[in-house]
């Protein structure tokens, strides 16, 4: 059992490497892409980046990298980012919980978060998620996650066990030896459907949901929330 999980966590390592180098940058570039082609942005706007990442590789933080004003952005984390501190000087840290930031409503233009609500815990914590992110923005938020139902979970690499019931993909998780994603409040992955419903039932009026494709199949979503005031 010891080998298959070193073997495992093994090749995880170095095809995640390889998936960070062939894919993550050109669907990142997508996505910002899109973000650009739905979202208004203005040198005046006050933007948030909820769920910035510590690490200021080009594959990482792309929306922070290539928004044009970045003076006006803030990243909001619950990691420590001294090393993007040191790289952009200028830019506003919090540091706090996206599900409660504790920030006032309706101050931010717009809201971005990248890859960070499938990180965040249960269905009933992302709704709280995306409650929270609406609250704070004044126009728009821009959510993207990957889709549950592609077949290969982006976070492994393997394919469809993920389809399996949730409880079932977590034991096979733990079996192979990636216990940290086994566990549902650092991955639980959602569908188009659970986006969907979390809008509905949070009220939430102007909402759409954007695909990203490989093959054919929506590798992606996007939720674009155009805030009502």
């Amino acid at each position: 059992m010891i080998k298959i999980k070193n073997k495992v966590k093994k090749n995880y390592s170095y095809f995640n490497n390889i998936f960070y180098s062939y894919f993550l940058r050109k669907y990142r570039k997508k996505i910002f892409e899109i973000f650009l082609e739905n979202i208004i942005i203005n040198k005046t706007f006050k933007v948030i980046d909820i769920g910035t990442t510590a690490v200021d590789s080009l594959n990482e933080n792309y929306f922070l990298h290539n928004y044009p004003y970045k003076k006006k952005i803030t990243c909001f984390s619950n990691q420590k980012l001294t090393s993007l501190k040191k790289k952009y000087p200028f830019l506003k840290i919090l540091q706090g919980d996206g599900r409660q930031t504790n920030l006032p409503s309706n101050y931010y233009d717009i809201v971005h978060s990248n890859a960070t609500i499938e990180h965040v815990g249960s269905f009933y914590n992302q709704s709280l998620f995306i409650k929270e992110l609406y609250r704070i923005s004044k126009k728009f938020v821009f959510i993207q996650t990957p889709n549950r139902f592609f077949p290969i979970d982006f976070h492994t690499l393997i394919p469809f066990i993920h389809f399996l019931p949730k409880k079932l993909h977590r034991s096979i998780l733990k079996i192979i030896g990636l216990k940290f994603i086994s566990k549902e409040e650092n991955l639980n992955l959602l569908t188009i459907n659970e986006l969907r419903k979390i809008c509905i039932d949070q009220n939430i009026k102007e909402f759409y949901v954007k695909k990203i494709r490989i093959f054919g199949l929506t590798s992606n979503i996007i939720l674009v929330i155009k805030k009502i005031n």
